[in-house]
């Protein structure tokens, strides 16, 4: 993981072939004032680690003419006192490795003198060896890339040559990542996210006001800093700086205007190069509405001890047990990838002294989908390891995840007894947390409503893994346990994202099968995934990395998307029966056959309802918890109620 940011000052930029309306970026917006140590220093806590720059320089001889111009590339440190350029391109990384046996230290530049500062996970695409650092290979593919495609109008040549482009490059990917690179030769800017925005990247496009373009991995503190302290209790900010960067590849190709000497960068948005990738951003799905004698079987069960059931129920039965295995297995292998200890850096494990070892921890409410990727990261980790589940609560032993944690760790011991599990219960009080909600709010930028805010501090004090592990078998009636303070050293956090989304795991879901049709529930499921870079992912990446920590989301693994969207909507969800069984009806079978039956029939709960800080929230912020859900707490912009 790293953090990773990019200044451009002195460049002119036509965005006019990404916008519609080419003034839309440049709306009237504070500006906003931080230096560079200022950003360093934010992106130093994703990146503990290593934190580097890189420099490069443009500029143009006396002649205007774009065959006379000059490109340098220099480290930060170099001083070239006789060069004047017109543009600097100041490149900046922190890295968390967590791939290879050798450290490394980003921005990356190879002797073609391209610069990549690279945040992501390559687990499949491109081949990495077990021993090898992932933005090391990266590097290398992007060094043989052809330069064809880079101008705006331009297409690849070099189809049938053995060269790839930069687009097929990044669209072979499969992992999340984010990235800026530096093509030397074609004297162009590459940026950009992957399909599903599994990792931030924040824009700060040019405007009349601050013309400088800017991309981070997450808004530095000074956005919350630069208010008075009546907007920093209640949130309310004219400040509109940032931007979540929509999912997809971009270039920026660099010119010299032929009317003043000027460089211009022209902006282009590239479409995706792999079938299968294009495909699951469409997200359709062949099989939406059930024939009929499936509609009407969806409820049948066979009586007790007749075997005669009829042929389209035996089928039916089949095919679904079929899904539930392939899903299992999509799972299985998610999970594998996202925990396989030789594609984790050893930095910390190969100190033989540690006692202990728990390289990955899993975000830990004991509903359905965390025992899950519990109950898989246990297949796939060796045994001398220990898994830490973060369980963080606003209610003490009160919290209803609380609860369901304690219950989920002992079934969890049941089916797994030589496994050391660790329930690391973080408590915290709101009323007692000022400073760090303002941190967080820094973190959640661009995302400014009480939900964010609540889910972003959940999620930031489970990452941080400071709390309470309570030694022997966990029950409700613990305070006789002798508690033991713990801190989580796990570098990699297996979260649950993406399984609601899929499998018809939210209350609208429900309400538009029940005020629509099949087609209603496909519809809104899809607006989901594709609006999840935008509503979840950043904002949940941004606040699990300033801990120094790296989410990596199982379910949202190319192949699990794939596997689920070939399986029909009726054996995904069967929204005729009560929450707890027919919603993520898929996963709850899949719950089952690793044993988890208890956990199987568990509702659906929401980080922020179950640890209690959205009714703590609610309180604080609104008087009373009817009174919040008078005025739809959830959606309110942070601040909004005292303007009113």
């Amino acid at each position: 993981m790293c953090g990773i940011a990019l200044i451009i000052h002195g460049l002119h930029i036509d965005l006019s072939s990404i916008f519609v309306d080419a003034t839309s970026p440049k709306s009237h917006r504070e500006e906003l004032v931080f230096s560079v140590d200022n950003l360093k220093a934010t992106l130093r806590r994703r990146g503990p680690d290593s934190l580097s720059c890189k420099k490069v320089h443009l500029y143009s001889n006396t002649s205007t003419s774009p065959q006379d111009q000059e490109f340098v590339s220099v480290t930060e440190d170099c001083i070239f006192t006789s060069v004047h350029y017109q543009v600097e391109l100041l490149f900046i990384g922190a890295t968390l490795q967590l791939r290879g046996v050798n450290p490394i230290s980003q921005p990356l530049q190879d002797s073609s003198k391209n610069i990549l500062v690279y945040n992501g996970e390559i687990f499949g695409g491109i081949h990495v060896e077990s021993d090898s650092n992932d933005t090391e290979v990266l590097l290398q593919a992007l060094e043989q890339c052809c330069s064809c495609n880079s101008n705006r109008d331009a297409t690849c040549l070099c189809k049938g040559s053995g060269r790839c482009s930069v687009v097929d490059v990044l669209s072979a990917i499969k992992g999340p990542w984010a990235l800026i690179y530096w093509q030397d030769s074609s004297k162009t800017l590459w940026f950009g996210r992957d399909a599903f925005g599994r990792r931030s990247l924040l824009v700060h496009w040019p405007t009349a006001e601050d013309p400088q373009f800017l991309l981070s991995s997450v808004s530095p503190p000074s956005s919350v800093e630069q208010i008075s302290d009546f907007e920093a209790q209640t949130g309310i900010s004219k400040l509109n700086f940032w931007e979540e960067l929509p999912c997809g590849i971009y270039s920026m190709s660099m010119d010299v205007s032929k009317l003043d000497g000027g460089f211009v960068g022209n902006v282009k948005k590239h479409e995706w190069t792999n079938a299968m990738l294009n495909e699951l951003v469409k997200w359709e799905r062949m099989l939406i509405n059930p024939k009929p004698e499936v509609s009407h079987l969806s409820d049948w069960q066979s009586p007790k001890g007749q075997h005669n059931m009829r042929p389209t129920c035996l089928d039916m039965i089949s095919s679904e047990s079929v899904s539930v295995q392939k899903v299992l297995n999509a799972l299985r292998k998610s999970v594998m990838r996202r925990s396989s200890l030789h594609m984790t850096f050893q930095a910390v494990a190969c100190d033989r002294r540690q006692k202990e070892l728990a390289p990955v921890a899993v975000l830990f409410s004991g509903g359905l989908d965390s025992m899950i990727l519990a109950a898989l990261l246990n297949e796939c980790l060796d045994l001398k390891c220990e898994i830490d589940l973060l369980n963080v609560s606003f209610d003490g032993k009160f919290a209803p995840d609380r609860i369901s944690a304690k219950a989920g760790v002992n079934e969890l011991r049941r089916i797994a007894p030589s496994r050391r599990w660790k329930l690391v219960e973080i408590d915290a009080d709101l009323s007692n947390l000022i400073s760090e909600t303002k941190h967080v709010m820094s973190l959640i930028n661009p995302a400014n409503t009480y939900m964010d805010l609540n889910i972003g501090i959940a999620l930031w004090l489970a990452a941080g893994g400071d709390g309470w592990v309570f030694e022997g078998i966990t029950k409700n009636d613990d305070e006789d346990q002798q508690g033991v303070k713990y801190k989580s050293k796990s570098r990699i956090i297996l979260v649950g994202s993406g399984a609601d989304e899929q499998c018809a795991g939210y209350g609208r879901h429900k309400t538009k099968y029940r005020h629509g049709s099949w087609l209603a529930l496909h519809e809104e499921m899809k607006l989901d995934m594709q609006r999840i870079w935008k509503r979840n992912l950043g904002r949940d990446d941004r606040c699990c990395a300033d801990q120094g920590k790296e989410a990596r989301f199982p379910f949202l693994d190319e192949d699990v998307i794939r596997t689920l969207l070939d399986i029909p909507l009726w054996e995904i969800a069967n929204l005729d029966q009560p929450s707890g069984t027919g919603d993520k009806k898929i996963l709850r079978e899949v719950a089952k056959i690793l044993g988890l039956h208890e956990a199987a029939v568990l509702p659906k709960r929401a980080i922020q309802f179950g640890s209690r800080i959205a009714r703590e929230s609610n309180r604080k912020n609104f008087g009373s918890n009817r009174a919040a859900n008078q005025a739809s707490a959830g959606s309110v912009v942070i601040g909004k109620q005292n303007l009113t």
